[in-house]
């Protein structure tokens, strides 16, 4: 049975950059091997419903048309992924954010804000420049992605199986 827009899929991914370098992967020994393994992450397929924007849309519109067992690899634009990263989500705050919390900034670090999850890109004098972009905007991204299961409604998911958010 092909997937249909609206459908459930269960399946495994390999996301790399173009120069082959993995940058997040389903599958646990993978991400060992890769250095990008995430302790408390649960590993193995995931499902997702596709066509409703549960997963970025170059990978959506990839799965759409394959069947249980196939694999196929797809690249991805940075317009089908994360987008092109926005100057709007750089901004600068004043150093003392960070020190009256007793914090000490440096770059490259990522840190939670009132705003959500920023990198600090860059330290002057009395300001810290924080980038709200999306880690991999502006990336092309290549996927390795094996459909396992396809199921036509929530409700013929199995238990065990929980719908996840990319």
């Amino acid at each position: 049975m092909k997937v249909e827009a609206g459908d459930y899929v269960l399946f495994n991914y390999v996301g790399r950059f173009e120069n082959g370098e993995v940058f997040d992967t389903s599958i646990e020994e993978l991400a060992k091997e890769h250095g990008v393994y995430v302790e408390d992450r649960e590993y193995g397929p995931m499902w997702a419903r596709i066509g409703v924007g549960e997963i970025i849309p170059g990978l959506d519109e990839a799965i759409v048309g394959m069947e249980p067992g196939e694999k196929k690899t797809v690249t991805v634009p940075p317009e089908k992924a994360y987008g092109m990263p926005n100057p709007e989500l750089i901004i600068k705050v004043p150093i003392e954010e960070f020190t009256k919390a007793g914090l000490e900034p440096q770059e490259g670090l990522y840190v939670m804000t009132d705003s959500g999850i920023a990198k600090i890109l860059k330290i002057e004098e009395n300001l810290v420049s924080l980038d709200f972009n999306h880690p991999l905007a502006g990336k092309t991204l290549v996927f390795e992605v094996e459909v396992i299961e396809v199921k036509k409604s929530e409700a013929d998911v199995e238990q065990g199986g929980a719908l996840e958010d990319s």
